[in-house]
């Protein structure tokens, strides 16, 4: 009897040191996570991290909504480009301009210039949302700090500023992905075949001069600051009135964001108009150039072409527009609550 006592005592001495070990293990890895999380927290709050966020979730946000929209972008462009120089003849349509591309090439020609958008996304959406979320911060707290809350003027100023800088950063991608999307256009002989938006940045810095990299600035700075008062400042302004509706979160934010893309794709159309033939435009061989800047380029196509030549493609544009503007400010927001 006392063996088996002993034996039972042995066994319950082995379980509870069993126990106690798994309990210490337990407790070490809990305190591992914890310590993990925290330092996770500590990295995402530091003060460089918390300023470098809005940028690097604004170019993600771009990037994904691009990859996605690329086709229309690509779609939109040539729409732009039919027909210049010609006040009548057949309007292009996204359908006839898809079944062209098609039928010259592949489907794989629709994402044409993708490198060079991914990089514009990278350098444009980066800079615009975040100088936009680095502005609405200080106005924010300035207006706390005088007990008043921020308005819609303060929001489009935001807006405009966000748009302006970006685009001035922006622009030599923004021009090697017109010069791509364009380059099937010409003639075989006439192509220039650029492989990738680097091969594309080169070659137009070689033969044309660094300077021809911010061709077309003038109109695509305004064309920005124009999209983005429409889309940053409504979204804005339409997910603050939203929030007082019983909609999901989520359901504010997709409402807001089509509000937006619809008043991004309004002010900024005529701008995009002529920022793509200007970018597109090339010496001739007497070195001159179709149009001499931004308000020669207005004046020829509304005398030549029509004015309502300049929104041609609206459908495209606004398809082009509001879901890159969803998805790239409802990206934003998932990483900005992710990260907060």
């Amino acid at each position: 009897m006392s063996g088996t006592s002993s034996v039972k005592q042995a066994a319950e001495g082995a379980r509870n040191k069993s126990s106690e070990a798994m309990g210490q293990t337990k407790r070490l890895a809990e305190n591992a996570k914890s310590e993990s999380v925290a330092a996770t927290n500590g990295f995402l709050h530091t003060p460089f991290v918390r300023a470098a966020l809005p940028f690097v979730n604004g170019g993600v946000a771009g990037m994904v909504a691009t990859s996605v929209i690329q086709p229309i972008d690509m779609i939109k462009v040539r729409i732009q480009l039919a027909g210049e120089g010609a006040k009548g003849g057949p309007k292009a349509t996204p359908l006839s301009v898809t079944r062209e591309i098609i039928a010259a090439g592949k489907v794989m020609d629709l994402y044409t210039g993708l490198s060079a958008g991914l990089l514009r996304q990278a350098v444009y959406t980066t800079a615009r949302l975040g100088f936009f979320d680095t502005f609405m911060n200080s106005l924010t707290v300035r207006a706390a700090n005088k007990g008043e809350k921020i308005g819609f003027a303060e929001r489009a100023a935001a807006g405009l500023s966000a748009g302006g800088l970006a685009a001035m950063i922006g622009n030599p991608a923004d021009l090697a992905l017109i010069r791509m999307q364009s380059d099937g256009l010409k003639t075989i002989a006439e192509r220039k075949n650029y492989t990738s938006v680097i091969h594309a940045l080169r070659s137009i810095a070689k033969t044309e001069g660094v300077g021809r990299l911010w061709a077309g600035a003038t109109p695509t700075i305004v064309r920005a600051m124009a999209l983005n008062f429409g889309q940053l400042a409504f979204f804005s302004e339409a997910k603050q009135q939203l929030k007082e509706t019983s909609l999901s979160p989520r359901a504010q934010t997709l409402g807001a964001s089509a509000v937006a893309g619809f008043f991004a794709s309004f002010f900024s159309l005529p701008f995009d108009f002529v920022k793509t033939r200007l970018q597109k435009q090339q010496r001739s061989a007497d070195g001159s150039l179709p149009y001499k800047g931004m308000g020669d380029c207005f004046r020829k196509v509304a005398k030549e072409e029509g004015l309502m030549r300049f929104y041609r493609g609206f459908g495209t544009y606004y398809v082009r527009i509001a879901p890159h503007a969803m998805v790239t400010l409802i990206v934003a927001d998932y990483l900005g609550f992710i990260t907060k």
